[in-house]
């Protein structure tokens, strides 16, 4: 009973301390020193950037610069609102895809700017150059990257990862990686990509589903050395407390645009690869990586029509009536219970759009870089079952589990 009195009174502390300044040190050292006693007791997961008293002592007296986005959240305030309190010396944030805000369409390149909240420089990594530069990195002391990741390969955060590691790596700069849940970590599978098809939506070795934490996989982009000429980071991995691959985690902001909840990022990456076809996964919908849908397919009973909205300028076939398949209403439970992707989708549609006569499959080879194959599209040409293709991902991905087993925190 004792400690959940001093719990509460240091949460009430705590939360005057989001509405002012702090007034002297010993008030900041008491926020990082309390950032988890709060929650002592309880059993929910606690995230890297939730616990302050392993990092904030790492940047005191340097300048730091953070690659964060609407994910970078700690209790209630964004991590460089927090950093800022706690008198961190902030002085530059990279921003990944989607933006600093996190609400640019995929694919759209962001532009450097400066935060009208904070008043910090913003140094894109998604436009002109997905790497920080010799003079993006002038002066900075130390980097810490807190970005929600959803797990799958072709989700560009990891390249973002990828990319700062090596850049520190190259100017001698310590990272400090925040670790968060990966929601799809309960699993591994799909083709493991091959280099003729790396790309900024598949860079390293792995299957589409890899099973870590964006913490664990940045140890593996260390251990096995996949940074320009062997380099090795300064790495720091901050751990999450009450977490392992199989806890269930609903995340509290939408990841990116176009996943808008738990559903859209269990479904996510099983429908991907439709992405590299003529369908519509429902970009330019409320639904989006929830439906499935092609103009073709008027004999089908549900339909939706993809419209511009934040998010999705642009959407695959706008202001077009789309048929096709809602998956909107699969329960969270049945969706989490896969421990495999789920090949049907893609099988089933390309059959369905085949039939019309339309062609399905992009002819850009954006199929590929999603597969990191070209044996996937092949597959499923030649009318491969899901059972045949899976099992000639076996091999692959037996050799993956024994590297990912080094790095693995949990």
């Amino acid at each position: 009973m004792k400690v959940i009195n001093v719990s509460v009174f240091l949460f009430l502390v705590i939360l005057s301390y989001g509405c002012q300044s702090f007034q002297s040190s010993n008030e900041r050292e008491t926020m990082v020193a309390s950032s988890e006693v709060i929650r002592e007791e309880v059993t929910e997961v606690i995230v890297g950037a939730d616990r302050l008293a392993m990092f904030v002592p790492m940047l005191q007296h340097k300048k730091v610069a953070c690659v964060v986005n609407q994910t970078s959240m700690t209790r209630g305030s964004h991590l460089v609102d927090t950093l800022l309190k706690l008198e961190v010396e902030l002085v530059k944030v990279f921003a990944p895809e989607h933006g600093f805000r996190g609400k640019a369409d995929a694919g759209q390149e962001i532009d450097d700017g400066i935060d009208g909240k904070t008043g910090l420089p913003i140094v894109s990594l998604y436009g002109e150059k997905k790497k920080p530069s010799s003079a993006d990195l002038a002066g900075i002391e130390a980097i810490v990257f807190d970005i929600q990741d959803v797990g799958a390969r072709f989700y560009t955060y990891i390249s973002s990862l990828h990319y700062v590691m090596e850049a520190a790596a190259e100017h001698n700069i310590p990272v400090i990686v925040l670790d968060r849940p990966n929601p799809n970590a309960h699993y591994v599978d799909g083709p493991i990509l091959e280099p003729k098809y790396k790309s900024f939506i598949g860079m390293h070795p792995v299957p589409v589903v890899y099973g870590m934490t964006i913490g664990e996989y940045a140890q593996m982009i260390n251990g096995e050395e996949w940074l320009d000429g062997g380099l090795k980071a300064d790495l720091t991995v901050i751990p999450l407390k009450n977490y392992d691959h199989n806890t269930f985690y609903e995340l509290p902001i939408k990841p990116s645009p176009n996943l808008p909840n738990i559903r859209s990022i269990l479904l996510y990456p099983s429908l991907c690869f439709i992405e590299g076809s003529y369908a519509s996964l429902g970009r330019g919908t409320e639904t989006q990586f929830q439906v499935i849908g092609h103009p073709a397919l008027d004999t089908e009973s549900f339909s939706f029509t993809p419209v511009s909205r934040e998010g999705a300028k642009y959407p695959k076939f706008e202001n077009k009536k789309c048929y096709g398949v809602d998956l909107s209403s699969e329960t969270i439970g049945s969706l989490r219970e896969m421990d495999q992707l789920d090949l049907s989708y893609l099988l089933d549609f390309y059959k369905k759009v085949k039939a019309t006569g339309e062609p399905f499959f992009l002819d850009n080879n954006f199929f590929e870089k999603l597969a990191g194959t070209e044996e996937l599209r092949k597959q499923v040409i030649a009318g491969m079952s899901e059972t045949e293709i899976r099992e000639t991902w076996q091999q692959g991905l037996e050799e993956f589990k024994g590297v990912r087993s080094k790095y693995l925190l949990y």
